[in-house]
């Protein structure tokens, strides 16, 4: 058998020239993710403050472990951005950012914002770790009113 160094991974060839490829490490995902966007709220666009929390970016955990979240960022494309207190989310929670105004809890946060973020014909959220590095994103197009991500 030979053994064939391939980008940090290493290939076996043996003597049928079938091969077994072993990945070397990968970059680990954030445990905190974006998992749906509802970028278009219900109704017309009218700007009430009801419209507005009817956009919002849904952020799971997938670790059993709760996640301290301040200094995270969620940002959209042309630079709004939500920026996090101190917030901890808990294990396998979802914590639902909305665009409007309203009273913080443990599952929902609430931007303050009084026009809209997320645009309907397409958009990207961009989930940021507290050093800028990017923790996740999301994008959609103009069709449907939510993005599962």
């Amino acid at each position: 058998m030979k053994k064939l160094i391939v980008s940090g991974a290493v290939a076996i060839i043996g003597a049928v020239g079938a091969g077994v490829l072993v990945a070397g490490p990968a970059e680990a995902a954030s445990a905190v993710q974006i998992h749906r966007v509802y970028f278009d709220s219900p109704g017309s666009d009218r700007g009430s403050n009801a419209s507005l929390n009817g956009e919002w970016v849904q952020l799971f955990n997938t670790s059993r472990t709760s996640r301290q979240l301040r200094g995270y960022k969620l940002k959209d494309r042309t630079g709004f951005t939500y920026t996090f207190g101190s917030f901890k989310l808990g294990g396998r929670k979802s914590v639902y950012v909305h665009t409007g105004k309203g009273r913080n809890n443990a599952t929902h946060r609430y931007w303050g914002m009084t026009r809209y973020v997320w645009n309907n014909n397409g958009d990207k959220a961009y989930f940021r770790y507290p050093n800028g590095s990017l923790a996740d994103s999301c994008s959609w197009g103009s069709s449907g009113s939510s993005k599962y991500c």
